[in-house]
This record gives structure tokens, sequence and C-alpha cells, in this order.
């Protein structure tokens, strides 16, 4: 089954099914960016619009863009606010968004799904003002090299979904390549004690004057 299939199938229970990545990433977000202001936002890879309805009470304007109409379709019922523009889109091929559109582009859980990380960071780049923001929330790569990955359980059957690994020092050189300045990095655990594999591991990049 392709990526897109799966999460046009996931979208009947994304929002509803116990999701301990899902849940962590939301707090994730919220805790990061709640530190910075920000006005126009991209949502890379947006979902049902579990971050989207958060970002909206911060910022002025916020485009989502998602490939699976499905999950679009779940974001639209639920959230209706003139702040929002949802875009169908592969984040593999040119985004429909005006240069220096964003002071803030967030990218959570969909990095996976993408090999080519420096054709994400060129585009978010041109995307971003001067000094924009630049959040990434990912699956740690230790989790994935436990063997975790992205899955959900539908009519009690498992489905995996494939995905790529990116490495914490792929991620710093290609925001490097990409004229990223890293501001911070975080792992994110299940358990407030820390302890064991961290689950989601957390960036925030800052463009550099161009």
């Amino acid at each position: 089954m392709s990526i897109k299939k799966a999460y046009n199938s996931w979208s009947e229970i994304y929002d509803i099914n116990e999701n301990k990545t899902r849940d962590l990433d939301q707090k994730a977000t919220i805790e990061t960016l709640s530190k910075y202001a920000f006005d126009r936002v991209l949502e890379l890879g947006c979902g049902t619009g579990k971050n989207t309805e958060w970002l909206i009470t911060k910022a002025k304007k916020v485009i989502g863009i998602d490939f699976s109409e499905k999950m679009l379709a779940k974001a639209k019922e639920k959230i209706h606010s003139e702040k929002v523009h949802f875009i169908q889109g592969d984040l593999t091929q040119k985004w429909e968004v005006a240069a220096n559109f964003a002071d803030l582009i967030t990218c959570s859980l969909t990095l996976e799904h993408i090999q080519d990380l420096d054709s994400v960071f060129k585009q978010a780049n041109n995307t971003l003002k001067n000094e924009g923001l630049f959040f990434i929330s990912e699956l740690h790569p230790f989790k994935q090299y436990s063997g975790s990955k992205a899955r959900y359980e539908i009519d009690g059957k498992v489905k995996e979904l494939d995905v790529y690994t990116h490495h914490i020092s792929e991620y710093l050189e290609v925001a490097k390549n990409n004229n990223f300045k890293l501001l911070e990095i975080n792992e994110w655990f299940d358990e407030a004690a820390k302890t064991g594999i961290p689950r989601l591991i957390s960036f925030v990049f800052i463009t550099q004057s161009r």
C-alpha cells in the first residue's frame, strides 16, 4: 500500500485511536513553539489538523499542506477559520506557496516518509522570511533503530508504513547546507522520568541572513 493510500485509510481513526507518537508530537509542538512569536505559518504534513487548531490561536495566517485528501477532509471538518487555507500537495514537488511567505514552517511526523531531505530544506529556506523558523518534530532515529515505524490498526489488522531513517547528523548537515542555523534540539520521552529510548526528536532552525 502506498503512503498516500495508507494515510487515506488511517484518516478514519487517526484522531481517535490510541497513538502515543501523535499525542507526544502535539505536546512537543505546543511546548516548543509557545516560546516564539509568529504571524504566518506553513504547516507541512498538516494531516487532520491536530496542530493547526493550536497554531491558529497564535498566527494570523496558516497554510496547511498534505497529500492525503481524506486527512485534509477531516481537518476541514474540524477547523472553520478564515485564518486557514488547506492545500493538497506532494512535499517532494514544488510547493504552491509564495517565496518569503512564512516566518514559521512546521513539519511533524512527515520527514520519515521523504527520502530526500535536501529538497525540503531548500524549499523551506525559499519560503521563509529572513530569520524565519523551521520547526521539525519526528520519530527519534534511536526509536527507528530499535524497529519502530509508523503503524496503525484497522479492522483488526496492523498496517505498517514504509519509512526512511534520517540520522541526527543528517538533519544537521542538510540544514547547514541550506543556510539554516540550529537554535534548539530536544528529545521527548513517554515518561517524565526520561528513561529508555526517547520517542521523538525536535529541532528549531533559523534562516541565516541571505
